[in-house]
């Protein structure tokens, strides 16, 4: 190396060292008042643009938008508010979905839903922690108003995931909840009656002698059973919503930081076997979270859920760099092939039940995608924006009947 290329290079660093000094800012306070030399301004530090990992949202099936308890609040509202506000994402969830669960109006979840064959309200719920990679569930609880709280403590205060029937119960009581001898309310117990008189009219009479509704044997669907076609024959008339006759709440959010969460909670299927456990409380049927890709929830005919791991797949999907609404779907197409029953099929070969999906990724996007676009068309979603019910997404055309 030449002696003047030398020269120059250590002129560089000394220059540049100095400069670099000079504009320090823990230099600048250690020399006190004294200011640097005018002919050698200081370097100023780069600023630093810090941008949100994501724009928060909360998503949800319908009853999230729908019902407010008598509040001015519904479900998506109140979890983004707090989400926004800096709360812990699975808290404001949870604080989401208990305002449908106490809505005795909410016949679907929580006090007054529709109960078990034995006019017993049941109710299942899980929740997620994205960040924690920790979840908690109950099964079969009864007494409980807010079974996603229950499920929380489980969480939280045992090493365990889920827990079931009177255990739930003795475990809920433990924790400090109130536990009531009967969650109907007089509509609920008044719809659980109306039921018993159609799957058994001859024993069970209309209190305004009314004749019986349900269709006669030789014209019902040979793969619905008396007390399927009795529910559903209720959904047809207009007593109780398709929503409430399947039950279940799912509400997902992901945070400004890009942390996510996820709570499902349901009374189940109405009028369901005493003991059923559906797909809600079960991890990676009615519920899946991975913080580092995202969440998916359902609602509809659980068991669906249950023999295809639905929640999984999906954000299994999302991993594989599938949008939201194509692993939704993509779920869906799953469920449609493994349904080969022919009770479980209607006269055109396709399933003869809804599920529904609630779908986000990492990156914000979500989407809700729908067997049918039949029943419950609409979801739930509340952004900066304020809450909307956009249309969900079918993936075939017509009515599951």
């Amino acid at each position: 190396m030449s002696d003047s290329m030398a020269t120059s290079r250590r002129d560089f660093i000394r220059f540049t060292a100095a400069g670099l000094a000079l504009g320090s800012p823990l230099n600048t306070l250690a020399a006190g008042s004294a200011a640097p030399s005018a002919s050698l301004a200081p370097i100023r530090a780069p600023e630093l643009l810090i941008r949100r990992a994501v724009s928060p949202l909360v998503i949800s099936d319908y009853s999230g938008f729908e019902f407010r308890n008598g509040g001015t609040e519904n479900a998506v509202e109140h979890a983004f508010r707090r989400i926004t506000a800096g709360d812990d994402v699975l808290d404001a969830l949870i604080g989401g979905v208990n305002i449908p669960e106490l809505d005795p109006t909410e016949n679907g979840i929580g006090y007054g839903a529709l109960a078990n064959a034995d006019g017993v309200i049941q109710l299942d719920a899980s929740c997620m922690h994205g960040p924690k990679r920790r979840a908690g569930a109950v099964a079969c609880l009864e007494g409980v108003r807010t079974p996603s709280l229950v499920a929380r403590a489980v969480m939280d205060y045992t090493d365990h995931h889920l827990l079931v029937g009177e255990g739930a119960q003795e475990f809920a009581r433990a924790m400090g909840f109130t536990i009531e001898d009967d969650l109907n309310t007089e509509s609920s117990r008044k719809l659980w009656r109306e039921w018993k008189r159609r799957v058994d009219p001859a024993h069970w009479l209309s209190p305004d002698g009314g004749e019986r509704t349900i269709k006669p044997r030789h014209e019902r669907d040979p793969g619905n059973d008396a007390g399927l076609e009795a529910g559903l024959s209720m959904v047809r008339d207009g007593l109780i919503r398709e929503g409430s006759f399947w039950g279940t709440i799912n509400c997902n959010g992901i945070t400004p930081s890009g942390d996510i969460a996820g709570v499902t909670t349901t009374s189940g299927l109405a009028w369901k076997i005493p003991g059923r456990a559906g797909d809600s409380p079960i991890l990676g049927a009615g519920l899946y979270v991975d913080n580092d890709v995202g969440a998916a929830g359902s609602t509809g005919r659980g068991e669906a859920n249950l023999y295809n791991l639905s929640s999984f797949l999906i954000v299994e999907s999302l991993r594989r760099g599938m949008h939201p609404k194509d692993a939704g779907l993509e779920a869906l197409k799953r469920i449609r092939a493994n349904t080969v029953e022919s009770r479980l099929l209607n006269d055109r070969g396709e399933p003869n039940f809804n599920v529904r999906f609630f779908v986000i990724d990492k990156q914000g996007r979500h989407a809700g995608v729908a067997m049918y676009h039949s029943g419950e068309t609409k979801f739930a979603l509340c952004t900066e924006n304020g809450a909307s019910a956009p249309e969900l997404e079918p993936l075939l055309q017509g009515d599951p009947q």
